[in-house]
């Protein structure tokens, strides 16, 4: 009787952490889960942000409005067909909003930023904007189908809605190279020389290209985000300014 006192006690305690452990792994996996949306949703422009979203082909008051919560917002970018729909900041680095949104907070996904050596109004001959490889396509996470070819013939606009302007962007190349790319990753290229390695180096890396005609005055702009197939691997989806 006592040994088989002592075996059902034993089956409890067994039972008992069986059971602890069950509700630890459940617990953790609601938190992982939970997490995970939490990155995803934070990819995605809340309704204070969206509510800023430019309208116009002119000046975009609701920008402004958007710099009173944030003067660091210099942009709204919206690429036709995609995702891609996002004011724009510009840090004092290009390492202040890799995990910050565009109110301040912290998040994971980042916000879409231009480069800080550029001009903020986009003068510039190059102006590169950065943001992450999300999944579920948010931020920049769909540039990658930009190798399509499919896909970079459907897509071919985008717009870069400014304070007190609106610019039409004509998407003319999908590039593939690395984080180390000197040529591609220095947007101060405002002489000519400068000008001709870009355009030069974004043929030569073009995995898509389209011929477009760029004439003295015009700008270009890159789309920047991480590829995860090679070690520091980047897409750029590189478009022209009208």
């Amino acid at each position: 009787m006592r040994v088989q006192t002592w075996i059902r006690a034993v089956d409890k305690v067994v039972n008992c952490i069986i059971w602890v452990l069950i509700c630890i792994l459940l617990l953790y996996s609601g938190l992982g889960l939970w997490d995970t949306y939490s990155v995803y949703r934070g990819a995605e422009n809340s309704e204070l942000i969206y509510k800023y979203k430019p309208s116009g082909e002119g000046a975009n008051p609701s920008l402004k409005e958007l710099q009173k919560l944030n003067p660091d917002v210099c942009a709204w970018l919206t690429v036709d067909n995609t995702k891609i729909d996002y004011p724009i900041v510009q840090g004092k680095t290009n390492m202040e909003y890799i995990n910050k949104a565009v109110d301040g907070s912290f998040s994971l996904s980042g916000s879409l930023f231009l480069d800080y050596r550029n001009e903020r109004n986009f003068h510039d001959f190059y102006s590169l904007i950065y943001g992450h490889h999300m999944a579920g396509n948010v931020m920049f996470g769909i540039l990658p189908s930009f190798q399509k070819k499919e896909f970079f013939e459907s897509h071919t606009s985008a717009t870069l809605f400014l304070p007190d302007s609106t610019k039409k962007i004509e998407i003319f190349a999908c590039v593939y190279t690395d984080a180390y790319d000197s040529i591609v990753f220095n947007p101060k290229c405002n002489d000519a020389d400068a000008r001709t390695k870009v355009l030069n180096r974004i043929r030569e890396k073009a995995v898509r290209y389209r011929d477009t005609e760029l004439k003295d005055g015009d700008r270009i702009v890159g789309f920047s985000t991480c590829y995860n197939t090679t070690t520091n691997g980047r897409i750029i989806v590189f478009g022209r300014l009208r």
